[in-house]
């Protein structure tokens, strides 16, 4: 039996218009339809393949706002047993190390768990060092940028890519994976687990109820701060080049002015 946690996150969706508060230049989560972060099925998706092929309980966990629920319950209508959702105000803007931290305790509430599985990166963060984080305040191995997972007994075993080629990795349990977009393709949730979904027990959590000192989290403790924002510029109209026998001297000419040559 493998008890296997994943992590989720609800990300705004890659088809909105995102952009930052004007107040304190963090993502402005409203202004844009927010969904389960792509990355994240595919762990789902892996963990119910893991349950599937022998017995085990899938535990979802996500640390983010009330509406979280929904990406939550997404999660759960693809197979998931049942859901820690960590919501606290004074989350707001932490960065990636007090996710962790935060994370990280909240894992060590399920009982007797085998196998933490995570997204590589989140769409709108792009850090892709929480997983490994997570890993080192649990104490656990950590093996990352996974395209393949096998559970064996007392043991994991996965194949590693990288753009230095692919590493066979394996070690003891319980082990933290965090896996890419080569992993899988993702399930549709049914009918009928849409519906089972609503049913599905989901226990929500404050900092204090995982023993976090607030004061350690939120954008007034995080490591960076962002000082100032501006949206992107308009696209352009480009340059036509006419060709009349110098086209590509008048190309060259333009590149060097742009100092690209």
């Amino acid at each position: 039996m493998t008890n296997i946690v994943v992590l989720v996150k609800q990300a705004p969706d890659t088809y909105s218009e995102r952009k930052l508060n004007e107040s304190d230049y963090t993502l402005d989560r409203e202004s844009a339809d927010a969904v389960l972060d792509e990355i994240n099925e595919r762990a789902v998706e892996e963990a119910l393949k893991i349950k599937e092929a022998g017995e085990g309980e899938v535990t979802v966990l996500c640390v983010g706002p009330d509406r979280a629920t929904d990406a939550i319950r997404k999660a759960l209508s693809m197979g998931a047993d049942k859901a820690i959702h960590v919501s606290d105000e004074s989350l707001h803007g932490s960065d990636l190390l007090a996710t962790a931290k935060v994370i990280a305790a909240a894992i060590g509430r399920v009982e007797g768990f085998d196998l933490v599985i995570a997204g590589n990166e989140a769409s709108d963060g792009r850090g892709g060092a929480v997983p490994a984080v997570v890993a080192e305040l649990l104490g656990l191995p950590q093996l990352t940028h996974v395209r393949e997972v096998t559970v064996d007994g007392s043991g994991v075993k996965v194949d590693r890519e990288t753009e230095e080629g692919i590493t066979h990795l394996e070690a003891s349990l319980p082990a933290l994976v965090s896996v890419t977009e080569k992993i899988n393709e993702p399930r549709y949730p049914s009918f009928k687990g849409i519906m089972a979904a609503k049913k599905k027990p989901v226990e929500t959590l404050t900092v204090a109820d995982l023993g976090v000192d607030a004061g350690e989290v939120g954008l007034g403790n995080a490591w960076s701060t962002v000082l100032e924002a501006a949206p992107k510029p308009p696209r352009t109209a480009g340059q036509r080049v006419e060709d009349e026998g110098d086209g590509g001297t008048k190309v060259a000419e333009y590149l060097v002015g742009q100092k690209l040559i």
